[in-house]
């Protein structure tokens, strides 16, 4: 009996298995992750805007007036961004933030969006929220609600600076068989 191809399989135009349900899961994941950023990127790229740096300015309107400081706003970051001082750098010649000295450590500079950065925040919420990759208009809330439970488990197996431990399911041991077949 000949096996069925996944939607990922086919998406991709794959024409052998996935060696296991965790390469698969792994796959469909980055692969769902560059749809929703290409989306994203596309609605942003008319403001002159990148994701980093909407990033960026999400965090500090939720921060409010007392900002953060910059090494905060990089461990906020959705995506690591290693050059975040070169990123604030850009932003500030924008007007979309501003930086101060701390008085009493001046090794921490604290960010702070800047009426600019919220008036192109306001600008973007709109569409953003209407986005269909954002809302996965296709599935229900029920669903949505177990996606991210799931995604959340799988981000909380993953330990920075550690592989995540390699975990054997039934469906994983049936495709080693069938590979080693």
């Amino acid at each position: 009996m000949e096996a069925v191809p996944s939607s990922l399989q086919a998406e991709i135009q794959q024409t052998t298995p996935f060696r296991s349900l965790s390469e698969e899961a792994i796959l469909s994941i980055l692969r769902t992750a560059d749809l929703v950023r290409t989306a994203i990127t596309d609605l942003l790229a008319p403001a002159g805007i990148t994701m980093q740096q909407y990033n960026v300015l999400r965090i500090l309107r939720g921060a409010g007036e007392a900002g953060l400081p910059t090494l905060a706003i990089g461990d906020r970051m959705i995506e690591s961004a290693p050059g975040i001082t070169r990123l604030l750098d850009r932003m500030e010649a924008k007007s979309w933030v501003s930086r101060t000295r701390c008085k009493i450590d001046r090794r921490v500079v604290h960010a702070r969006i800047s009426t600019e950065g919220l008036r192109l925040l306001d600008n973007l919420d709109q569409p953003l929220r209407s986005s269909t990759a954002l809302g996965l208009s296709g599935m229900e809330e029920s669903a949505l609600g177990q996606l991210i439970q799931l995604l959340a488990a799988a981000r909380q197996s993953i330990q920075p600076g550690e592989p995540a431990a390699p975990r054997q399911t039934a469906k994983d041991e049936e495709f080693a068989s069938k590979a080693r077949n």
